[in-house]
This record gives structure tokens, sequence and C-alpha cells, in this order.
């Protein structure tokens, strides 16, 4: 088990210990499991978005990337989890980002052609004391 690892789940044991949940109020890494339904014929371009610029700008506003994923048998869909330092800071996070004139320009500049998503499903979750992600 390396270090960060060993680290998280002592933590946890911690917060159990003492009866506290700090992933409850706010505190805690959270994760964010977003579902874009892209419009039809527009899933390659949303796909080239995310690769040329989302993702690091995602960083610079302090969202990790974990992993992006397209459905085997559900067509014009991307799904995606991001992880922030806090629930808290996922507001804050995604303030910043959507105010940023970077993304604001690569945003106007992939629409020209029309809207790239549908709909959007964003879920928040909190790592279990007995996952891996620990």
């Amino acid at each position: 088990m390396d270090r960060r690892s060993a680290m998280g789940r002592l933590m946890v044991c911690i917060g159990l210990l003492f009866g506290m949940n700090a992933l409850a109020d706010g505190h805690g890494e959270v994760f964010e499991l977003r579902t874009y339904t892209a419009n039809e014929g527009k899933l390659d371009a949303l796909e080239s978005r995310f690769r040329d610029h989302t993702m690091t700008l995602f960083e610079k506003h302090g969202m990790r990337n974990v992993g992006y994923w397209t459905p085997v048998d559900q067509p014009n869909t991307l799904i995606y989890i991001i992880a922030h330092p806090s629930r808290d800071a996922a507001g804050t996070n995604w303030r910043a980002f959507g105010t940023d004139p970077e993304w604001q320009q690569v945003f106007q500049n992939s629409r020209k052609d029309g809207p790239l998503i549908k709909d959007i499903v964003s879920v928040y979750m909190s790592a279990t004391d007995y996952s891996p992600t620990l």
C-alpha cells in the first residue's frame, strides 16, 4: 500500500473512531460523476473540446480529472468523473471555471456550428471507507 493510500485510510479510521463524518459537512475530497448527452453528430466535437481544452482548464480550477468514458450501448454520451477537494470547493471551482475567459472563448468557438450538448446530469459522491480510491 502506498503512503497516500495508507494516510487516506488512516484519516477515515480516525473520523469513524470519533464519530465525525468529514464528507457530510463539505470537507474532504468529493467526486462528481457527470453524464453529457451530445446533440446528434456532436460527440466527436465534444470529445475534442475536452481533450484539447476542458481537461486542462479543469485542473487549472482545482478539479482533478479521474476518468472519461463513452458507453458502449448508449450513443452520443460522454461520462466522466472529476474530483474536488470538498463539496464546498466544487461550487467555487465551477464558478471560477465558468468565468474563465479562456473557457468562454473555447465554449463559443466550439458552438459555431450549433450547441454540442443536449443534457447534463451531475451527481456528487463521497468515497466509502472500503473504496480503493482512498
